[in-house]
């Protein structure tokens, strides 16, 4: 099956709703469930290493989840870099990397590396200077070449977040992704579409503003054409995990698979055993009966 392509998607009416993948499984729901393209979640990725989401697994690592999720999944995959894992020459690196994992897009943020993620921690967070972010971006650009998008996001706040995406336009970014943070109200975030003449990207985060308040509606006025479901898939693995492996681990008997899972041919064809047994005949030579 032939999917549109992440450019095909955004000249298209509407709001691309990318919900935040983090491995070959939960791409494969994301497909499933309808989505036409997923967002390679940082604080995913990092969630499922066990760790934070503060840049500390690696873009080796980044990169190799991007795989994982490629060879699982054929929809447009937008990734998360954080700051490009270091100064400009690392962000044109790890961005060449990506491209070549097969991205769609990746967003790069403006923060000094190592990132502190803005919903986690409660102190403002450290941009790096303009002249050194802009240069980041034109490195991350050229090291994706033309057929893939760098959304360039801003951790920075009020009119210091306008001139900086205005500044990253001009050096290569395709589209700009504001945080929660950022904007205080819709029309800000409007005003900057308008000044800044790209599409914009939201994350609906759980637990900010923008996830109550960023309706479909709401987006396509303030210029918002992405938006990445980051952490919700996560989350909603984590909870159920949590309370499965709890409820086990206190004593209480094996439950019924039956009503509270998945019917089991559900699962078998989630992860694809439908299509191995096609490969399988295909390739495979045929059994012989003695």
């Amino acid at each position: 099956m032939t999917h549109p392509s992440l450019t095909e998607l955004i000249a298209r009416d509407g709001v691309i709703h990318a919900p935040g993948v983090w491995d070959g499984l939960s791409a494969r729901i994301a497909a499933q469930a309808g989505f036409t393209a997923v967002c390679a979640s940082g604080f995913a990725i990092a969630a499922a290493l066990g760790m934070p989401d503060a840049e500390v697994f690696t873009a080796t690592e980044g990169i190799d989840a991007v795989r994982k999720i490629r060879e699982a999944c054929e929809l447009p995959i937008i990734a998360d870099i954080d700051t490009g894992y270091g100064n400009a020459i690392n962000a044109n690196r790890t961005a060449a990397g990506m491209r070549r994992a097969g991205v769609s897009a990746v967003f790069m943020e403006d923060q000094v590396s190592p990132k502190r993620c803005p919903i986690c921690v409660g102190d403002p967070v450290e941009v790096t200077p303009l002249a050194e972010a802009t240069g980041k971006v034109r490195a991350a650009k050229d090291g994706l070449g033309e057929d893939v998008l760098l959304i360039a996001r801003t951790d920075a706040v009020g009119e210091a977040a306008l001139e900086r995406a205005r500044a990253y336009v001009d050096a290569g970014a395709d589209l700009i992704m504001p945080v929660s943070k950022t904007f205080r109200t819709l029309a800000e975030w409007q005003r900057c579409h308008e000044l800044t003449g790209v599409p914009l990207v939201a994350s609906l985060t759980a637990w900010t503003w923008v996830e109550r308040e960023f309706t479909d509606e709401a987006m396509t006025a303030a210029g918002i054409k992405i938006a990445l479901v980051a952490t919700h898939g996560v989350l909603a693995a984590a909870t159920a995990i949590r309370d499965s492996f709890t409820r086990l681990a206190a004593g209480e008997p094996l439950p019924a698979v039956s009503g509270r899972y998945m019917e089991h041919e559900d699962f078998v064809d989630l992860i694809g055993f439908p299509e191995m047994e096609e490969r399988q005949r295909t390739y495979l030579p045929a059994a012989v009966e003695v």
